[in-house]
């Protein structure tokens, strides 16, 4: 039996729009279900050894499955059908265009983040500063209108007027450093996030690090003349506003909260993080 699993929610609010589709990708029998309210780890515990899932959605519907099923111990091919708004891991692993990804061997040894005393695992990376602002304020939108979420609009906006960078503390394998007027300070397993932001260009996927990229700057106009080459990674140049930091076990404190995100979910009125792999 082929199952698909699909989030009604991804890509702004129509999910569901895909399984038309996947039908035709897929032709022979096909059961479809719900991911709002069903128990992953009861579901994947209860398939047969031959049995299929197709996973319609983004980066977010990934984040959902591994921190909701041993990922570790999948028995069954789970394949990702591209249907969210977000798809920085298909991007990630040279997949832009495709519709149809095999999962199975990017959803082992994961790393994890631990937040608010509750450890999660990611796919993409964590984003901590205005990136998780962004996800703090487009989230807010979501609950007011289906339009679709112009982020680097909210990037911008937060960048001259509403996001007050902070002074961070950044401990990489023991290592500590202190940088001000922060406005990002991410950990990455993959190269991408943001809808396509290359914010880790050197980043290697299934590596045994991560990679922290410390973009700092006291002056607005710099932090906004440089923000746009982060779609194609150039910022790493300007050496003078980022820094990029490697290791296996990383902590980012900010002496004051912001909201921080994980693979695009957001959580709020975050003080510190601790990344591991």
């Amino acid at each position: 039996m082929r199952y698909v699993l699909f989030n009604p929610k991804a890509n702004n609010g129509h999910g569901e729009d895909a399984l038309e589709e996947i039908k035709a990708k897929f032709p022979g029998e096909i059961e479809t279900r719900s991911l709002i309210d069903l128990d992953k780890k009861e579901f994947f515990a209860s398939l047969k050894e031959e049995d299929e899932v197709v996973l319609a959605g983004g980066d977010g519907t990934l984040n959902h499955l591994i921190n909701e099923v041993d990922c570790d111990s999948l028995k069954n091919n789970v394949y990702l059908y591209k249907a969210g708004s977000g798809n920085d891991f298909l991007l990630d692993v040279g997949a832009k265009e495709e519709k149809v990804v095999l999962l199975n061997p990017y959803l082992k040894n994961l790393p994890t983040v631990s937040v608010h005393d509750k450890t999660y695992k990611f796919i993409n990376g964590v984003g901590y500063g205005i990136d998780g602002y962004c996800c703090e304020k487009g989230d807010e939108l979501k609950t007011k209108s289906d339009k679709e979420i112009n982020y680097a609009g909210i990037a911008i906006k937060g960048l001259l007027f509403h996001f007050k960078p902070r002074k961070a503390k950044v401990t990489i394998d023991g290592v500590t450093a202190t940088y001000d007027h922060v406005w990002l300070a991410p950990t990455m397993f993959g190269r991408h996030y943001g809808g396509g932001m290359k914010v880790a260009p050197d980043q290697v996927r299934g590596s045994e690090y991560l990679s922290t990229v410390i973009y700092r700057t006291r002056s607005k106009l710099k932090a906004l003349m440089v923000f746009p080459s982060i779609f194609k990674g150039e910022h790493i140049k300007k050496t003078k506003v980022v820094t990029v930091l490697k290791g296996k076990h990383i902590k980012v404190e900010f002496e004051s909260p912001c909201a921080l995100q994980i693979d695009g979910e957001t959580i709020l009125n975050v003080s510190s993080y601790e990344a591991h792999i």
